[in-house]
């Protein structure tokens, strides 16, 4: 082999070797590196150790040096908290006797006070009990004599009132023997109804006091009679779109009393309760073909029951026929109800009567406000009239005092130059 041959494999050689030995270092130094970690969480933990023995050995002898200071510190404040009981036990000793001290001072001024006070509403009220004394001696003598007085006055009224009293007693006498002689004469209300011509006659006054009594005169009419030929107990005239109403008087009482009579067996007073709710109907159908006209009364009528007691039978336990009533367009009514509805009625009229006047109102108005824009007008003509009337009494007024003072000057002769004369005759004039 020749010399160069020799020197490049042994460089080769050299070149492997260093090679192989970086391979190994590179291999411990991975090694290293990855034994690192552990290494250093175990440095980690050994140093956070003694850190935390080092801090648990300075909280101890901290917590033992606080707990001296805290022995100590409750040494010294109890034995504050001791001398500040002391003095303020022994100021308050010196207060409560200075204050009772001063208590026992005020106690002492004040009864003093009270007595001196006391002593002066004795007098002053032993003075008003004598003048209440004199007074009450001076009023009972006067209320004594008049007393005396009243009482002779009212002997002289009793006497009299005795003797009046005696006369009337004989007039009551008189009359009631003239009450027992007429007594034999007077006929039972019942008798009266008994018979039925009489019953409608006494529904018919009693309708006609009512209405005579609610309602304005020309507000109803009594005994009507329609287009038809039916007469109606009473009209009732109201203003328009209700118009005229009719208002008849039915007293079913015959059936009615025999419904509570108990003499007659159930068998006839159940007949009576069913003749008495027929006749209701019937008067109620007749009352509805009669006087419900069109174009000439309105579309209802009023059916008038002289008696509370059948007006409240019918509505108690037959509301059937106040349906069939109602249904017909007849209004059942009491002498109560009736009078409810007769005032609605007249508030009804005067409420016409005053929307028709509302009218007349409002034109008397509208020419009274014309008459007063007249009058306001001549009012400012006279106030100026007397306005410039008054100015000329002021310039009358100041004229008359020139013409008076010139006078005066003429009277007293005044001898002086005449160019002061004339002078203050020229300021006289301004």
């Amino acid at each position: 082999m020749q010399p160069v041959e020799i020197g490049l494999l042994a460089g080769l050689a050299a070149l492997i070797l260093m090679i192989a030995i970086l391979l190994l270092r590179l291999g411990a130094l991975r090694r290293e590196q990855l034994g690192l970690p552990a290494l250093l969480a175990q440095d980690m933990e050994a140093r956070h150790r003694a850190v935390l023995t080092d801090l648990h050995t300075g909280l101890s002898q901290q917590s033992d040096r606080m707990q001296t200071q805290l022995a100590a510190l409750q040494v010294a404040q109890s034995e504050r908290l001791a001398e500040t009981r002391e003095t303020v036990t022994g100021q308050f000793s010196l207060f409560q006797t200075a204050m009772l001290e001063k208590l026992i001072e005020q106690g002492r001024a004040e009864q003093s006070l009270l007595q001196d006070t006391l002593k002066g509403m004795t007098a002053h009220f032993n003075e008003r009990v004598q003048q209440l004394s004199q007074t009450v001696d001076g009023r009972l003598n006067e209320i004594s004599g008049k007393v005396a007085e009243r009482l002779d006055e009212g002997f002289k009224k009793t006497n009299e009132t005795f003797t009046s009293v005696m006369t009337r007693l004989a007039v009551i006498d008189e009359a009631q023997k003239k009450i027992e002689g007429l007594a034999s004469n007077v006929v039972s209300l019942q008798e009266i109804l008994g018979d039925k011509r009489s019953r409608g006659a006494f529904g018919e006054v009693q309708l006609e006091a009512l209405v005579r009594n609610s309602l304005p005169p020309d507000a109803y009419a009594f005994q009507y009679t329609l287009k038809s030929g039916a007469r109606a107990d009473c009209i009732l005239i109201l203003p328009a779109p209700t118009g005229m109403v009719c208002v008849d008087s039915k007293f079913p009482l015959e059936n009615y009393s025999r419904m509570f009579d108990d003499s007659l067996p159930p068998a006839e007073r159940d007949a009576s309760r069913r003749q008495f709710k027929a006749d209701v109907k019937k008067h109620v159908d007749d009352i509805a073909a009669k006087y419900i006209v069109e174009g000439e009364t309105s579309d209802g009528a009023v059916m008038f029951l002289p008696a509370e007691a059948v007006f409240a039978e019918i509505h108690a336990y037959h509301p059937d026929l106040v349906e069939h009533a109602q249904k017909k367009r007849v209004w059942l009514t009491s002498p109560t109800t009736l009078m409810a509805v007769l005032n609605t009625a007249r508030a009804v009229i005067r409420d016409s009567e005053t929307r028709r006047m509302a009218h007349v109102i409002k034109d008397e108005l509208g020419k009274l406000a014309k008459d007063f824009s007249r009058f306001d007008e001549r009012m400012k003509k006279l106030a100026s009239h007397i306005e410039q009337a008054n100015k000329d009494v002021s310039e009358v007024r100041i004229s008359s005092d020139k013409i008076s003072r010139r006078f005066q000057q003429i009277e007293r002769v005044e001898l002086e130059h005449p160019d002061a004369a004339n002078a203050r005759l020229l300021d006289d004039d301004e």
